[in-house]
């Protein structure tokens, strides 16, 4: 199949049209290979590749709620002219990360993109640690239990462990999934290592979009919230987000005591309970997210509050 997809690789280069600039073939351009290591060893940009970066912008305007796209909204929304988005669509598609739908100009992303995924989430070592830790979770609760990353202003779950019980197996979030970061205690717990400036580097916006009348609706709120959780070492969501539906969340830290995924039950309905049923799931949760870090080699501090939590709640229960 990869022979089959890469077709095209070996002939000639398409001499640039009218309304393309003439640039010189990167190939062609003399480069200073000292150079280049100094520039790469600090950080610099200045040897990205158009073409790639173009093609990589092409896919990420795909998403949930724009699943199909045509080559005029592409070229509009990357600021090229249409005959080059659509030699980058017709690339794409031959590649496998993109098809055509009904056989004209429209695309989706191709399989090629969720083998990537796929690839990227076995590489994982959040999620190998993780799953029986999930696992162990859900037998404990009788509830789904994820693994959650952030991704930019979205959070991506990674891993899932579904519940057996059918009153509870009517919710199902798959692998993969995207929500709001900033719509979810998902979100808000994962952006807990972020300062206000950075916050405010990621929603430049003046107003945050509004999916419930409890959704932050300015940066400043945000940050509040972020603060909060940051401070409990865990987050409640009851309805928040989505109706009939509670979580849990708890931060996971690596060996830098960097917060780098989340862990999180589902409730399904739109309150967690009294303090009989909350307090030993808020601690189960605690526990799980203090024992996924302990594995990725993070050695909790005296003040981590998600330590703290887990401790408490667990003495209180027993």
């Amino acid at each position: 199949m990869a022979k089959e997809n890469m077709t095209g690789a070996g002939r000639k280069a398409a001499k640039p049209r009218g309304d393309e600039p003439a640039a010189q073939d990167e190939a062609a351009v003399p480069v200073d290979l000292g150079e280049t290591a100094d520039e790469e060893s600090a950080g610099g940009s200045t040897y990205l590749v158009p073409g790639l970066e173009r093609g990589l912008r092409i896919l990420s305007e795909f998403s949930a709620r724009e699943p199909v796209l045509g080559a005029p909204e592409l070229s509009k929304r990357i600021g090229i002219p249409r005959t080059t988005t659509f030699r980058l669509l017709q690339t794409l598609e031959a590649l496998g990360f993109l098809e055509r739908v009904n056989g004209d100009r429209h695309f989706r992303l191709g399989v090629a993109v969720l083998r990537l995924g796929f690839e990227y989430l076995s590489s994982l070592e959040l999620t190998d640690v993780g799953t029986p830790l999930l696992e162990r979770l859900r037998d404990a609760t009788g509830l789904s239990a994820h693994l959650l990353i952030r991704d930019q202003r979205d959070v991506v779950f990674v891993a899932k462990a579904q519940t057996h019980d059918p009153m509870f197996s009517s919710v199902k979030v798959h692998v993969g999934t995207r929500l709001p970061a900033h719509a979810t205690v998902h979100g808000q717990v994962l952006m807990g290592d972020l300062s206000c400036e950075e916050l405010r580097q990621l929603y430049p916006e003046p107003q945050l979009e509004r999916f419930t009348d409890r959704t932050p609706a300015t940066v400043e709120e945000l940050n509040q919230r972020v603060r909060e959780n940051a401070a409990l070492g865990y987050a409640v969501s009851e309805a928040s987000f989505e109706r009939g539906i509670s979580v849990v969340t708890a931060p996971v830290r690596d060996q830098t005591g960097r917060i780098v995924a989340a862990l999180t039950v589902t409730v399904p309905r739109s309150d967690i309970g009294e303090a009989g049923e909350r307090e030993p799931l808020i601690a189960a949760v605690c526990t799980a997210a203090v024992d996924l870090s302990t594995r990725l080699n993070y050695r909790p501090r005296a003040d981590d509050p998600t330590v703290a939590e887990a401790r408490r709640r667990t003495v209180a229960a027993n």
